[in-house]
């Protein structure tokens, strides 16, 4: 009998566009996620389904990803960024044609970026949509939504309308890029609350993920612990993180990032290399960042790193692979012993962990399903494949939970990041009332400032700001763009009140912060 294994992607980035700028580094983001994560496990994706190779994948794409990855102006620069690294590539060659160990390295990285340009605009006709939308059309991938800026539900609960938009708008912007209403979501960061279910079971949702605790310390107890799913009181399904298979991977110590065959993510030559000749490729203002070329790998606590060898890290990620699939054959041996169903086994992870984080990251994967689909005791599957063959399920009241930092909530709320949501609070209530007020009007020039500060409402509410706040990365940028966000609100509703003609501020603001097209401001009424 044995079971099934759930792969879930958590696939995110928050919305990050400036077109009033050629360069803007936070941009970077969106490009080193589609160069080092998308594209790589598409293009391994297309290798399984030609090899006939057995393979289930579930991914969220969030709203501000789907955004990003069909806007023009930010495609456009990801082509400008892609030329950039061919154009160093081109120079590396150059540079270490006196060591062949290097040289090899650098005609490597260009083989593949010209592989990554290749796929994008002759595979995926330049929207990385288009992939996911080929394997989800073949029933091979399980694609599910998330709230509209993945904002943090449970510290918006005070405010039910801010809950129900976040899901609703979350709900027709997945209708809009993929032509069905989506059927499960991830949770911005896995949080959960008493009472959340009731509204996505209004939209139409019919499973979500928590994380381990969220299941464990449910009322009554779960019979089968985390290894099936869970049905809430207004009958949607909850599945539960596999704390020992995510583990072994997310862990950069005790997992297998961590090897010393991999590639070392901090060693990029836009650190390494002179100012003058790297220049050109790192931000306008001089300050270096990640180019993506790395020559080395981890080898260990030193600075005395090794030259990385890209046949010796795959090999590793075969090893790995086979490792972690006989781990998970000998797991659901054992809980087949106490089930009386099949137990499923759901491993979620952020997708960037893939390929940005840990290079090797879609080899590992591609391989894990090489093996697989060797092994009949061992099949991977989606939530609603489960769900159809498991109808019946226990019914518990669930309890609040995330996947940050001890489990609840003070990632999002702490002394660093505790003023923010006074504002929120402000803005959502102001929201509410306002779309009431003007919920029958038909002057256009109102609809659109409603509209628009909709939009600046859910970009304010990203988890992303208050989340760079707590771990400091980003800082400056997070604080400065949850002001702004706050501020284009209160500039709009001030425009709308008094009647004063601003077109030009809201016509520049549609264009930088134009995410969600389709946005109807009734969303709150």
């Amino acid at each position: 009998m044995s079971g099934y294994w759930m792969l879930l992607l958590h696939s995110h980035l928050p919305f990050v566009k400036h077109p009033e700028f050629d360069y803007f580094l936070e941009e970077h983001w969106l490009f080193e996620a589609i160069t080092e994560t998308y594209i790589p496990l598409m293009i391994n994706l297309k290798k399984l389904e030609e090899e006939n190779i057995f393979f289930r994948l579930t991914t969220s794409i969030t709203p501000p990803l789907c955004e990003m990855l069909s806007d023009a102006n930010l495609m456009g620069k990801y082509g400008a960024y892609l030329n950039r690294s061919l154009e160093l590539l081109a120079k590396e060659s150059k540079r270490t044609k006196n060591d062949e160990r290097f040289n090899r390295l650098s005609h490597y990285y260009m083989n593949r970026y010209k592989q990554i340009k290749d796929f994008f605009y002759n595979v995926l006709n330049g929207n990385v949509l288009n992939g996911y939308k080929y394997f989800k059309d073949k029933g091979m991938i399980d694609i599910i939504t998330c709230g509209a800026t993945h904002g943090f539900l449970p510290l918006m609960e005070v405010n039910k309308k801010a809950v129900s938009a976040q899901i609703e708008v979350a709900v027709k912007n997945y209708e809009k890029h993929f032509g069905t209403k989506p059927k499960g979501i991830w949770l911005p960061e896995c949080a959960y609350y008493e009472g959340l279910d009731e509204i996505l079971a209004e939209n139409g949702i019919r499973y979500f993920f928590v994380d381990s605790h969220g299941i464990l310390y449910s009322t009554p107890r779960p019979k089968y612990g985390v290894f099936a799913p869970v049905y809430t009181q207004h009958g949607v399904a909850a599945f539960a993180r596999d704390v020992s298979s995510s583990k072994s991977v997310w862990s950069s110590k005790e997992g297998y990032p961590g090897d010393y065959y991999y590639r070392d993510f901090y060693r990029d030559i836009g650190y390494d290399l002179d100012f003058e000749y790297i220049k050109p490729y790192i931000s306008p203002d001089g300050v270096r960042v990640f180019t993506g070329i790395k020559y080395h790998k981890i080898t260990g606590d030193t600075d005395e790193k090794e030259i990385y060898i890209p046949e010796e890290a795959y090999d590793k990620t075969v090893g790995h692979a086979e490792h972690f699939t006989n781990e998970r054959e000998i797991q659901l041996g054992k809980l087949e012993e106490y089930l009386d169903r099949k137990p499923v086994v759901v491993s979620p992870y952020d997708a960037e962990l893939f390929g940005h984080w840990w290079f090797e990251g879609p080899d590992f994967l591609y391989n894990v399903f090489k093996c697989m689909h060797n092994k009949d005791s061992i099949t991977p599957t989606t939530a609603l494949e489960y769900l159809d063959e498991y109808h019946t399920n226990q019914v518990v009241s669930l309890n609040p939970s995330s996947w940050g930092d001890k489990g609840y909530y003070e990632v999002w709320l702490n002394g660093g990041n505790d003023w923010i949501y006074r504002h929120l609070h402000y803005i959502s209530d102001k929201m509410v009332e306002l779309a009431n007020k003007f919920k029958n009007t038909r002057d256009n020039y109102r609809i659109r400032i409603l509209n628009q500060m909709a939009r600046e409402l859910l970009l304010s509410q990203s988890s992303d700001w208050a989340f760079l706040m707590t771990v400091e990365t980003a800082v400056n940028y997070s604080i400065r763009r949850t002001k702004e966000h706050i501020h284009n609100f209160l500039r709009l509703e001030d425009m709308l009140v008094s009647g004063v003609d601003a077109t030009d501020f809201l016509l520049s603001i549609e264009n930088k912060n134009s995410i969600f097209t389709e946005m109807d401001f009734k969303v709150y009424c």
